[in-house]
C-alpha cells in the first residue's frame, strides 16, 4: 500500500503539535512539517487552506483533516488508515 502525502502545519512547542508528531511516528507515517511559528506568510497559507487559525493543521493529500484531536478521533474510529493509504 502506498502512503498518501501528509503535511502538518505546526509550531515547535505546541502541545497538540507534539501529540500529532507522536501519533504519526507511532503509526510509522512519513510527513512533511511546515513550521509556521515565525512565518506570517506560511501561517496565512495554513489559514487559507484549512479555514482554521490554530495549530496543528494536518492534511492528507489535499484533504484537511483538522488538528490533533480530529486526527486522533479518526484513528480511534479506525478511519485514519483508510485516509492515509491508497488501496
Amino acid at each position: 500500500m502506498n502512503q498518501r502525502p501528509v503535511r502538518m502545519y505546526a509550531t515547535l512547542f505546541c502541545p497538540y503539535c507534539l501529540r500529532a508528531r507522536m501519533l504519526l511516528k507511532r503509526k510509522g507515517i512519513q510527513y512533511e512539517e511546515i513550521s509556521v511559528g515565525s512565518d506570517a506568510t506560511l501561517w496565512a497559507e495554513m489559514e487559507r487552506l484549512s479555514q482554521r487559525d490554530t495549530v496543528p493543521q494536518i492534511f492528507i493529500g489535499d484533504l484537511s483533516i483538522g488538528g490533533y484531536d480530529d486526527m486522533a478521533a479518526l484513528d480511534r474510529a479506525g478511519k485514519l488508515d483508510a485516509l492515509l493509504f491508497e488501496p
